[in-house]
């Protein structure tokens, strides 16, 4: 597959990013098929960016309905309720997108994201979940750790104007530029319930607040059998009874997750467009340097609100693995 050469039409099409990362970069990623489950706005803005870059295939999973909320923060589905009414997200947000780039294959598989079988997912090479579950980004990373192939593994959650990017790439190698000269790099990913699993005694004291609140909401809602973003600012009682037993278990300061924060997250059930804008723009291009092997990857989470208006990279790995 590696020595299939670009066709004159790419060639032309794909002229400006040939020459940005150059043609085999191109290449791979218009041999490159991936996998989207939850088409909320933060996806849609990577789904365009990835569409317009020229991956080969790309494949939506939602069976939600059009609702106003997804009218509001997604941009891929038309304010003409005659175009959308009866149909999924996933169907409306497909049509739209083949327009932007008739040279990709954009399709839609009906059913549950989490319900899928081990064997369907080896069809693809980069897999993305959105405001999943725990334990469906839980299933589906090690469903794609269980393939013979390599597949790259991305969960996106943006809840307000608070933004979460988890990457798993397994075993990654990469090129980069150092000064005057270009290097090779390889990176080992922990999977996704390795990287939640690290006790929080362990990690810097700098490390983003934002990652253990969001995995005292992922608990919450893991707890109180709810879907993701299926919370409100009534649940916070509760919510900071289980930050103090997490905290207390974890031999970790409940001043780390501040109430502030929690309340945010809590709220974030409608997002935030501009921030949807940011985390996809930077997904989409990371979804482009993990396929192309062209550029260091986020490893392994990336971290944005809208408060302070700042990124920020922190690698979760267990000390004692690292390497």
């Amino acid at each position: 597959m590696d020595g299939d050469a670009l066709t004159e039409q790419e060639t032309a099409l794909y002229d400006r990013q040939i020459r940005v990362w150059g043609a085999d970069a191109q290449r791979r990623l218009s041999k490159a098929h991936v996998l989207v489950g939850g088409m909320k706005g933060t996806v849609a803005e990577v789904c365009k960016n990835i569409v317009l870059a020229g991956v080969g295939s790309l494949t939506l999973v939602d069976d939600s309905p059009v609702t106003e909320e997804a009218l509001n923060a997604n941009f891929l589905i038309t304010p003409d309720e005659k175009l959308y009414a009866g149909r999924s997200i996933a169907e409306v947000c497909c049509d739209s997108l083949k327009d932007f780039n008739p040279m990709v294959h954009v399709s839609v598989e009906k059913g549950d994201l989490s319900s899928l079988s081990t064997d369907f997912f080896e069809k693809f090479d980069v897999i993305i979940v959105s405001n999943s579950s725990l334990s469906t980004k839980k299933a589906i990373d090690e469903k794609c750790r269980k393939l013979s192939k390599r597949i790259a593994f991305y969960s996106v959650d943006c809840r307000d104007s608070c933004g979460e990017i988890f990457v798993d790439l397994q075993d990654h190698s990469c090129t980069k530029k150092q000064v005057n000269e270009t290097v090779e790099c390889c990176l080992q990913y922990p999977s996704f319930a390795e990287a939640v699993a690290v006790p929080w005694k362990n990690l810097p004291k700098r490390v983003s607040k934002l990652f253990f609140a969001m995995r005292v909401i992922e608990k919450f809602e893991e707890s109180e059998a709810r879907t993701s973003g299926e919370i409100s600012l009534a649940d916070l009682p509760n919510v900071l009874k289980l930050r103090k037993e997490l905290c207390e278990a974890q031999l970790f300061n409940e001043s780390q997750i501040p109430d502030s924060l929690l309340s945010r997250l809590l709220l974030g059930k409608l997002e935030f467009p501009p921030v949807c804008a940011i985390i996809g723009g930077i997904l989409g291009q990371e979804v482009i340097k993990a396929i192309s092997c062209k550029g260091e990857p986020i490893k392994n989470f990336f971290y944005f609100d809208a408060m302070d208006g700042k990124g920020v990279i922190e690698d979760i790995s267990n000390p004692n693995s690292a390497s």
